[in-house]
């Protein structure tokens, strides 16, 4: 919230009192003294980053944060950075509105940004007396407060309070994004996670500039959201899992929920209802959506291309137009995937017949079809875009979509999937995609990557991480770090300062502060990680 703002001495009474009160109530962690992080040491790297040599910030006792006025979205920016940092500085950090450019404190400011840095882009100018952030959007800022986070030593992530001091390098930094879409795909159809376990993983996407969170809610093995016209979906399709486990379902308040959050922190919710192919559950669900009446039985392995909607039934298309219906009323984003994938037991005519009436249908809800890259084998509405999973670097069917005007998410399976095991002894996730550490990770260029697919054509790129092998929060940590920051790096950051060397130094730096949020990191041989990480 904001509130007036407070006269330093006050503040530090304060201060003192907030810390003096977790120390007595024993919810201190102990830990070393916050010491200053590297300038260099951000991901993604930044557009332009000069540091001032001898000079920094130190956040103390009488730190305000400023936020631009009449901005409502300025003001949440503000009140997260300062909500989080209280909980392990033990600081007030009041949140004050301001008219004019604060000489010193914290501001968060919608004046005064490069225009060319657009919407998501920013400026950060740290001195000795003052900390500002300019963007032209809410978005600009809050991306913004991603890079000040990771310039705080590593101790102002911890979830308890900590020793001070807290210095910030002093330097300019001017940033934005390379591509529009920079995503991660979260399968929750193989392993259901829970709305705090998505959440979670939403935080972790926000500090590294995503604005995609992909949630793959439909497959074989379990169907994820309460459809109210198809109620067995979730109570019947979503009662298993991979290996036979309890399986779960969100209901739509909880669907809203993880929208809502992801909201707050700039990231897109993408809900995928995969089809015609990945359709078991929905099958199993109701009779009269299998071509010859009969409900085959829940499925808990991991084969694929076995299932399909029935295409000639005009009954598919009345419950793709209310389950898409449902779904796209709830969703505030402007997409809705399809899936489209390994429909192996679909004809070629049935497909392309399936989606074209399947883009109609979303488009009738006012949303933008994003299909797997097997729908460029189908005819696609100008508008529809094609997200590439291949192992191979052509693809005629997509290039020739591409030359139409198709815009293409790079994911290719061999780079991008975090459920691809690292080494052959790593003890989740598969390799029919081949093995995935930090140098395959990071060292392709997406916007050079697939034949007749050039930069103009890449909407950007996505990291998929399907979950057969994975079942808890750690699992999901150990296959997505420390390789989920590379993608993000070739999303954000220009091709211009590709270096894999400097990444792999700038990665190893965030090992500290992943241990203090208590990520269950994968300890990569190709990285240099510091002393205690």
């Amino acid at each position: 919230m904001i509130v007036p703002r407070w006269p330093r001495r006050l503040g530090a009474a304060l201060a003192g009192l907030a810390v003096a009160a977790a120390l007595l109530s024993g919810t201190a962690a102990p830990a070393a003294a916050a010491t200053a992080v590297a300038f260099t040491s951000v991901v993604p790297v930044p557009v332009t980053a000069a540091a001032t040599p001898g000079v920094s910030y130190a956040i103390t006792a009488g730190t305000a944060i400023y936020a631009a006025p009449g901005s409502a979205p300025a003001a949440a920016v503000a009140n997260q950075l300062a909500t989080r940092m209280r909980v392990s500085t033990g600081l007030p950090l009041p949140v004050v509105t301001t008219v004019a450019s604060p000489t010193d404190g914290i501001a968060l400011l919608l004046t005064g940004a490069p225009p060319g840095v657009g919407a998501e882009g920013y400026q950060l100018d740290i001195t000795a007396s003052a900390i500002t952030i300019r963007a032209n959007q809410p978005a600009g800022l809050f991306r913004g407060v991603q890079t000040l986070r990771q310039l705080l030593p590593v101790t102002a992530d911890a979830a308890t309070p900590q020793s001070g001091p807290w210095p910030v390098p002093g330097g300019q930094i001017v940033d934005h994004p390379r591509f529009a879409h920079r995503g991660a795909m979260l399968d929750v159809a193989r392993h259901f996670f829970t709305v705090a376990q998505v959440q979670r993983y939403l935080d972790q996407l926000a500090l590294y500039k995503i604005n995609v969170l992909h949630l793959h809610l439909s497959d074989d093995q379990g169907w994820r959201i309460a459809i109210n016209s198809w109620p067995n979906l979730a109570t019947y399709g979503g009662g298993t899992q991979v290996g036979g486990g309890p399986g779960g379902y969100y209901t739509q308040a909880d669907y809203t929920a993880i929208v809502n959050y992801a909201a707050d922190r700039y990231i897109t919710v993408i809900p995928e209802i995969d089809m015609p192919g990945h359709t078991n559950a929905a099958l199993a669900s109701y009779a009269q959506l299998n071509c010859n009446g009969v409900a085959p039985a829940r499925y808990t392995g991991t084969q694929v291309g076995f299932s399909s909607l029935c295409v000639p039934l005009e009954l598919t298309y009345t419950f793709i137009d209310q389950v898409i219906g449902e779904i796209a009323a709830l969703t505030p984003g402007p997409y809705v995937h399809i899936g489209g994938d390994e429909a192996s037991s679909t004809t070629a005519a049935d497909y392309s017949y399936f989606i074209n009436r399947a883009q109609q249908i979303v488009a009738a809800h006012g949303k933008t079809v994003v299909g797997w890259h097997d729908v460029a084998n189908a005819p696609l509405q100008s508008s529809t875009v094609a997200q590439f999973w291949g192992t191979t670097t052509s693809n005629a069917p997509l290039a020739a979509a591409a030359a139409n005007g198709t815009k293409v998410v790079m994911s290719p399976a061999n780079k991008t999937y975090l459920d691809m095991k690292y080494r052959n002894n790593t003890r989740l996730g598969q390799k029919w995609a081949g093995l995935i550490d930090v140098n395959t990770a990071y060292e392709w260029n997406p916007g050079a990557y697939l034949t007749g697919v050039g930069e103009t054509a890449v909407l950007g790129v996505e990291a998929p991480l399907w979950t057969e092998t994975l079942v808890t929060t750690a699992d999901i940590d150990y296959m997505a770090f420390p390789r989920l920051p590379a993608i993000a790096e070739l999303g954000w950051s220009p091709w211009s300062t590709h270096n894999l060397t400097a990444f792999k130094q700038r990665l190893g730096a965030q090992g500290p502060r992943w241990r203090v949020m208590g990520i269950n990191y994968y300890h990569s041989t190709q990285v240099t990680w510091p002393s205690g990480s």
